[in-house]
């Protein structure tokens, strides 16, 4: 089966996906910023096996925009050639409980327990299949109806592929492709969806904020090699593969080829895989303190800037004069008195709260962030407002990118991307400028800016700031 998102067991707040069989297995948070509800639901009935509920309803309303947007975009991509029909759709209660006629005999399934926790593409049978007991009434809990939507695209996309490939080149492409692949077709329809343009589908920001927070629960386990055959992508690979889709075209995710480059890695160490890739919060601001210093202060002298390292204050995050921690739990603060810049760092309360719920790096991102922002002092470019946001948080992707090159003496763990753009997916601290003002107003927009970084280096933040 190709596409497969994992057979979930929820345990209070956390889903944990094992694999079921040979395709998608992703390990779910669970903890997610919800999308609002989406303004679809048609009669199920052309789907095998439905119940008749609210998720297969949606599911429908999804499958048929689905199939009017491919049945009008796919012969562009095919030379002229019609979009050929799927042969079927299966709902599926994988305990059997509400089994309805047309339940079983679903194509490439053993029983209905195969089912259990996932969605799945299967190429031998052209048929797209769910767990709609489990699986989708978790997803619009967890991440909001836009979830379902980019789940079910996903698995639509690969049929897609299957229509495009006619070399059989399918069957020697790294399944980490496929899945980005994949991803970036799903992107696309999301990004009709948010315009308005299908006739059951409807959600805004909020929603493909929710969309993404599905795609970063719905991850390969940290560590897992991108040359394993199971492989489909960390969250920040999978995150990147929707947003080309979503600012793209069609066209830009059919011609993703093998020369795509994954940030997914290996842990390098057995002490880095014991602990998950995390430093506790003490050691990891230890550790990065130098290796930020070194960078930001590289990339303002080879400007003609000023860079004066700042001091560091473990207090309140709060600079002089100032009624509250506007910048959030970490802030830069400019020189006064004569002294150095500083940086303020309150470990108590939401900095510590997140660096035990989603790693060390959700840290390590405002750190760097607040770095960003004294380099951007340090070259007289403004740190205010959303123009500052901007190029603070461009620059922590920089930084993050070029961590361990060069002489830096600070190393990114395999899951640290993952979590810079949960941390960003979350909240805006790491986008604001000095007086507050964030960069964006959605996770959408802040993973954006920061992967801008993350391609372009310091000059593609620099540019026009």
């Amino acid at each position: 089966m190709r596409g497969s998102l994992g057979r979930a067991v929820v345990v209070l707040c956390a889903v944990v996906a094992v694999l079921c069989t040979s395709g998608c297995a992703f390990a779910v948070d669970g903890r997610a910023v919800a999308g609002p509800e989406v303004t679809a639901g048609i009669d199920p009935s052309f789907i095998q096996g439905t119940n008749g509920s609210d998720e297969d309803r949606l599911a429908a309303a999804v499958l048929r925009d689905l199939e009017g947007y491919w049945g009008q975009t796919f012969p562009a991509l095919s030379g002229g050639q019609a979009f050929p029909p799927l042969r079927g759709y299966y709902s599926v209660d994988p305990s059997g409980r509400t089994a309805a006629p047309g339940a079983s005999g679903v194509p490439c399934l053993a029983n209905p327990r195969q089912v259990e926790g996932t969605a799945f593409y299967c190429p031998d049978g052209d048929v797209i299949a769910w767990d709609r007991s489990g699986l989708l009434p978790q997803l619009r809990r967890d991440f909001g109806d836009a979830a379902v939507i980019v789940v079910l695209s996903h698995e639509f996309g690969h049929s897609v592929q299957g229509r495009l490939d006619r070399t059989g080149a399918l069957a020697t492409a790294p399944t980490i492709l496929l899945e980005a692949q994949a991803d970036c077709y799903a992107g696309v329809f999301l990004r009709r969806v948010r315009d308005g343009s299908l006739p059951d589908l409807r959600t805004g920001s909020a929603g493909i904020d929710g969309a993404m927070g599905a795609l970063i629960g719905f991850r390969d386990p940290v560590g897992t090699s991108p040359r394993n055959a199971d492989a489909h992508g960390n969250a920040f690979d999978r995150v990147t593969s929707f947003q080309d889709g979503f600012d793209g075209e069609p066209q830009t995710c059919a011609a993703m080829g093998r020369d795509r480059v994954f940030t997914q890695q290996s842990f390098r160490s057995a002490e880095d895989e014991s602990s998950g890739g995390n430093l506790g919060l003490q050691p990891l601001i230890d550790a990065m303190l130098p290796d930020l210093d070194r960078w930001f202060g590289g990339v303002v002298r080879q400007r003609g800037g000023q860079w004066t390292t700042p001091a560091t204050d473990n207090g309140a995050a709060t600079c002089d004069g100032g009624s509250g921690e506007v910048q959030g739990p970490v802030a830069w603060c400019a020189a006064g008195s004569g002294g150095p810049s500083s940086i303020k760092i309150d470990e108590a309360g939401p900095l510590a709260t997140d660096h035990a719920r989603i790693g060390d790096y959700a840290t390590g991102t405002l750190l760097a962030s607040r770095f960003g922002t004294a380099a951007l002092a340090g070259l007289g470019k403004p740190t205010e407002g959303a123009a500052g946001g901007r190029g603070a948080l461009c620059l922590a992707g920089a930084y993050s990118a070029a961590v361990g090159t060069g002489t830096s003496g600070f190393g990114l763990s395999p899951g640290d991307l993952d979590e810079a753009v949960t941390q960003l997916l979350k909240e805006d601290t790491a986008s604001r400028g000095t007086d507050g003002v964030p960069a964006a107003g959605t996770g959408y927009e802040r993973i954006r800016v920061f992967r801008a970084g993350v391609d372009g280096g310091p000059d593609a933040c620099l540019r026009g700031v």
